[in-house]
C-alpha cells in the first residue's frame, strides 16, 4: 500500500517531475494550486516509479483523488487508488477530470464509471492573442474600460518576475485588498487569502511571474501566474481595487502583453460556482472551457 503525506515546499521537483509529463491543462495540475491550497483540501501526495496520486478532501469532507499523473498502466494506478480508499467509510471518486482523462478512464474500465459535470471547477481558458488584443464586438467594452482607465491615470506597468522587492510590496496591497473586502459573503476568500499570501511569500521558489499595475506610484492591481503545459499559462491570482474604474481589465490585458511570450493559451482557472466572477469570465469569451467531471463507480 503506498504512503500519502502532506504536500511541502520541498517536494516542488518530485511532483513537477510528474506533472511535465501531462497536457491537459486543467489547473489542478499545477504544484503551487496543490501546494497554496493543500491545507483547505487536506491535500496530500504520494509517488512511484510510473505515477503521481493526489487525495484531498472534497467541500463535503469526502476522501477524494485527481486521476493519477503518469506514463504506465491507467489500471493499475486505479487499482492502487482503490486499495488506499478502503480505509474510508465515503463513496470512491475521482474529481476534477477532463473529457480527456473521461475518455481514457472508460477505455480502461468500459461502462464502470458515472461521469457528473462539476461547471463551478471548469477552467476558463483563453487564446493569448486575445487577453493581448481584445478585438471584435464582443470585446468592445473591455476596450472601453481600458481607454477610461489610460484616460484618467498617471499609471505604470511593472513586472513582478525576478524582482522580489516588488513582490513584497504586492502583500501591502493584499492586506489593504483583504480589509476592503472582508465583508465579502464568500468563504473562501479567507483560503484565497492565505494561499496568495504563500505564493508571495515563495514566489521565486515556485518559479512564478507576473506584475503589477501602479497608479500614481500606488499598486492598483496585480497578478500572478506561471507555466502551467507546453502551451498553457495558467493564472493563479489577480487582484485589483474596483474604486479605480478598469483596473482588473488593465492587469489582465497587461499580464498578457508581458508575461505569455511563447505561449498559446491562458488558464484563468474556474469559477467556483460564484455568480459575478462566471459572469466576467464568460464575459472575455472562453476559447475553451475545460469542463470538470466527477467520477463514481455506476452502483
Amino acid at each position: 500500500m503506498i504512503t500519502f503525506r502532506e504536500i511541502e515546499l520541498e517536494d516542488i521537483e518530485t511532483i513537477n517531475s510528474k506533472l511535465q509529463s501531462q497536457n491537459y491543462r486543467a489547473s489542478d495540475l499545477c504544484f503551487t494550486n496543490l501546494y497554496a491550497w493543500g491545507k483547505k483540501f487536506n491535500t496530500q501526495f504520494a509517488v512511484t516509479d510510473d505515477w503521481l496520486f493526489i487525495r484531498f478532501k472534497d467541500n463535503n469532507g469526502r476522501n477524494s483523488y485527481l486521476k493519477p499523473i503518469g506514463t504506465g498502466d491507467l489500471k493499475e494506478g486505479i487499482e492502487i487508488i482503490l486499495e488506499d480508499h478502503k480505509q474510508y467509510d465515503t463513496v470512491f471518486q475521482i474529481r476534477g477530470m477532463t473529457k480527456e482523462m473521461v475518455d481514457e478512464l472508460e477505455a480502461t474500465y468500459p461502462n464502470m464509471f458515472n461521469f457528473k459535470l462539476n461547471r463551478s471547477v471548469s477552467d476558463y481558458i483563453y487564446t493569448v492573442d486575445k487577453l493581448r488584443e481584445l478585438k471584435g464586438k464582443k470585446l468592445q467594452s473591455k476596450r472601453n474600460h481600458i481607454n477610461r482607465f489610460i484616460r484618467e491615470n498617471d499609471w505604470k506597468y511593472k513586472s513582478l518576475t525576478n524582482n522580489p522587492e516588488l513582490v513584497k510590496e504586492c502583500k501591502a496591497m493584499l492586506d489593504k485588498w483583504m480589509e476592503l473586502n472582508k465583508d465579502e459573503k464568500d468563504p473562501s476568500i479567507i483560503y484565497d487569502d492565505f494561499a496568495t499570501t504563500i505564493m508571495l511569500e515563495n514566489f521565486e521558489r515556485l518559479k512564478l511571474r507576473g506584475g503589477l499595475i501602479c497608479v500614481d506610484n500606488e499598486i492598483a492591481a496585480f497578478s500572478i501566474g506561471e507555466p502551467l503545459t507546453k502551451d498553457t499559462i495558467v493564472v493563479h491570482v489577480e487582484k485589483a481595487f474596483t474604486s479605480i474604474h478598469g483596473a482588473y481589465n488593465i492587469i489582465n490585458q497587461q499580464f498578457a502583453l508581458h508575461e505569455t511570450e511563447g505561449y498559446t493559451y491562458i488558464n484563468r482557472e474556474e469559477d467556483m460556482g460564484v455568480e459575478n466572477l462566471r459572469r466576467a469570465k464568460l464575459s472575455y469569451q472562453p476559447d475553451i472551457l475545460l469542463e470538470k467531471y466527477n467520477a463514481r463507480f455506476k452502483e
